[in-house]
């Protein structure tokens, strides 16, 4: 190998983790941040108008970025597997959180969600990942997390905002693990794709379920949906369709360690929402649980 080959790669090597740390940052800081921003937004648009304004008009804008510089329209079979993957992810993985945020606070729907990853563990079975002892445990943490939201009084399972919310890490540790099997458009195209086919289908589904915005648009509600079009959207969900694809499954999905704590702080101090002890306990253990699964196995001696 020459000096120069080595030189390129070595600068190759370096673009590529500024990357990844550019797109972990993204995830973690700005998607804590999009629960207090639905929160906001809420206030005027009810749950799929308002997820489907907010991932059409980021679809579009993508597509059309990435036209622009001459990326090629994805194929009918690559628009297929996007909106598969897309409806699992956003219209019922972000949909449901939206769903939920009508009664349940910001930090509890990031806890909620955080929860994510130990449901991929399980899925991984599916695949032919047995979970060993170690995960098993970690998963028991994470959900004992969840029981205790239930115990606190933050989560009841007899609400269907609640239970829509449960449901919303499902969809998503599902549709993450299909997105690797399908055959999707190449890069932030297969986000692109994904945002306009889900955002269609949420604006079907407030159109059939009657949805209207609720009195004249306040400015904070307005801002709070520019915020989720440009970062929520464009930047943070581009920045962990990256890692999908460039990262290990338990680095792209770590942001499940940062997003609760995100939320429940900017929820107390500029959404005025209780920081109760319950909160903060199930919080820690869900962490703790996401921290034990997504911890590299070791691996077996030859």
């Amino acid at each position: 190998m020459t000096a120069a080959t080595a030189g390129k790669e070595g600068v190759a090597s370096t673009r590529g983790k500024v990357l990844v740390a550019g797109a972990l940052l993204s995830v973690y800081v700005v998607w804590g941040s999009t629960y207090y921003a639905m929160h906001v937004a809420l206030a005027f648009l009810p749950p799929f108008l308002m997820a489907g304004s907010r991932f059409l008009a980021a679809g579009v804008i993508l597509l059309a970025a990435l036209r622009w510089r001459g990326a090629p329209m994805p194929t009918t079979k690559q628009w297929a597997s996007a909106g598969v993957v897309g409806v699992l992810l956003l219209v019922f993985g972000n949909g449901f959180v939206a769903l939920g945020q009508r009664s349940v606070d910001s930090g509890v729907a990031a806890t909620v969600v955080a929860t994510m990853p130990l449901w991929a563990a399980g899925f991984g079975t599916v695949f032919g990942e047995r979970p060993t002892g170690r995960e098993l445990v970690g998963l028991v943490a994470g959900f004992i997390g969840v029981a205790v939201l239930q115990r606190g009084g933050s989560l009841s399972f007899h609400s269907l905002d609640s239970i829509v919310l449960l449901l919303a890490p499902i969809t998503w540790a599902f549709g993450s693990l299909l997105s690797r099997r399908l055959p999707m458009p190449s890069g932030p195209m297969a986000t692109a794709a994904q945002m306009v086919v889900a955002g269609v289908v949420m604006l079907l589904v407030a159109l059939l379920h009657g949805e209207r915005p609720v009195g004249p648009p306040a400015a904070a509600s307005v801002g709070a949906l520019v915020y989720l079009i440009c970062f929520g959207s464009i930047l943070a969900f581009s920045a962990y369709g990256y890692l999908l694809r460039t990262t290990r499954p338990s680095i792209a999905t770590s942001y499940a360690y940062v997003n609760p704590m995100v939320a429940l702080a900017l929820g107390a101090l500029l959404g005025g929402e209780q920081f109760t002890s319950a909160k903060l306990v199930a919080c820690l253990l869900t962490i703790t649980g996401v921290l034990v699964v997504s911890a590299p196995r070791k691996r077996k001696p030859a």
